[in-house]
């Protein structure tokens, strides 16, 4: 019964091996783990250990080079911790075969789970047609390993996919591991993205406009066409509000006395109130008004909300020289003119909505001019204090 400790080296050296019968080699550190060698050269994985009544079993893991050591090794401590809690691996790998596939799962459950429950579930139906589903819809869910997971995140890499993007995926794919687990499909620990780390993303971009961007493109907005969506690039910038709050906006949401817009249902679940600027109450007054319709903007064929404006955006940023400006910027642009203003990182955290105030700090180093003011109180009150005393005769 020869005894090695199974690498991905020893293993490899097996390749080649001249036998007359079957051979097992088992590991050094876990017990059981095995990997057989034929006289063909197949190299197989198994997991060797005793059943509830004290039997002698052996359970399959998989072929080398289709499953490497690693992957392997984690398997079979997998499949020891079920013999652990009292389990046999057998009946569990009978069981694995009722699993559904990624596919099936997102298809029969997924999807109709985040249609109701999840405002933004159709960026997750772009992520998982585009990159999730074709890697992964035919392979049953207890079958995606780890090392699955980690040569997704590197072909990502290689593909010159930003790092926002790649752990875009990681975190969808996480998450519906999760729901997954959460509903009994899946046993708990099942996860392959458990220990897989996020890419740190040092190219996560700031974009903020100056005010002499400001004016060429409220410029562009008097001068464009598009006499609508120019509004609703002015009302985003006026009130810092997210694209879906102005373009889902209805009539009946705007206090004009309190100079207020309600939104039913933010992002955090909750309803949110938007303080409205003179100039937002302005220019609300001032569009064209159609007594049967709630909404504020909307498609006159359709006669619902835009669902999208990005080609007349995009036109207009391309106008005035301001192409690597994205909608939401215009968001960022007010909070910088707030903190640049003097006005507290509180108040912004209130007037973006949001729940966190940690979100809120990413725009704490756009006004060292407040600090710099802050800092040289207490250089007065020092200053005051340490006025030099007449030295006594």
């Amino acid at each position: 019964m020869p005894v090695n400790f199974i690498s991905q080296q020893f293993v490899s050296a097996l390749d080649g091996k001249k036998l007359a019968k079957r051979e097992d080699h088992f590991d050094t550190e876990l017990k059981g783990f095995i990997v057989e060698l034929r006289p063909n050269g197949v190299r197989t994985f198994y997991l060797r250990y005793r059943d509830t009544q004290r039997a002698m079993r052996q359970v399959l893991i998989g072929r080398h080079p289709l499953m490497l050591v690693n992957d392997a090794r984690a398997k079979a401590h997998q499949l020891k911790e079920i013999v652990r809690q009292g389990g046999d691996p057998q009946r569990e790998a009978v069981r694995s075969n009722t699993v559904p596939t990624y596919g099936e799962f997102i298809a029969e459950r997924y999807l109709p789970h985040i249609k109701i429950h999840k405002r933004s579930w159709e960026t997750d139906v772009s992520i998982l047609e585009n990159h999730l589903l074709p890697r992964f819809a035919k392979r049953r869910m207890t079958r995606i390993t780890r090392a699955d997971v980690q040569e997704m995140l590197v072909e990502g890499s290689v593909a010159k996919y930003k790092a926002g993007t790649i752990n875009r995926w990681l975190i969808l794919l996480r998450f519906s591991y999760n729901c997954a687990i959460r509903w009994e499909i899946l046993p708990e620990g099942s996860n392959p993205t458990r220990n897989v780390d996020l890419y740190e993303d040092n190219g996560a971009r700031e974009r903020y406009l100056t005010e002499d961007e400001v004016r060429r493109l409220l410029g562009e907005i008097e001068r464009n066409r598009n006499t609508q969506v120019g509004q609703i690039v002015k009302l985003l910038l006026l009130t810092g509000a997210r694209k879906r709050e102005i373009l889902d906006a209805q009539w009946r949401y705007i206090d004009f006395e309190r100079c207020l817009l309600t939104v039913p249902l933010s992002k955090s679940g909750k309803p949110r109130h938007i303080p409205l600027s003179d100039m937002a109450i302005d220019l609300l007054r001032n569009l064209p008004r159609d007594d049967a319709m709630p909404w504020v903007f909307f498609n006159p064929k359709t006669g619902k909300p835009p669902v999208s404006i990005f080609y007349a955006w995009h036109t207009m940023r391309s106008n005035v020289g301001l192409g690597d400006v994205r909608m939401h910027d215009l968001r960022h642009s007010y909070a910088s003119f707030l903190v640049n203003q003097g006005r507290s990182l509180y108040e912004v955290q209130r007037l973006l909505g949001h729940a966190d105030a940690k979100t809120t700090q990413r725009y704490a180093h756009l006004s060292p001019g407040a600090l710099l003011d802050a800092v040289n109180v207490v250089g007065d009150v020092v200053g005051r204090s340490s006025v030099a005393r007449p030295v006594a005769g």
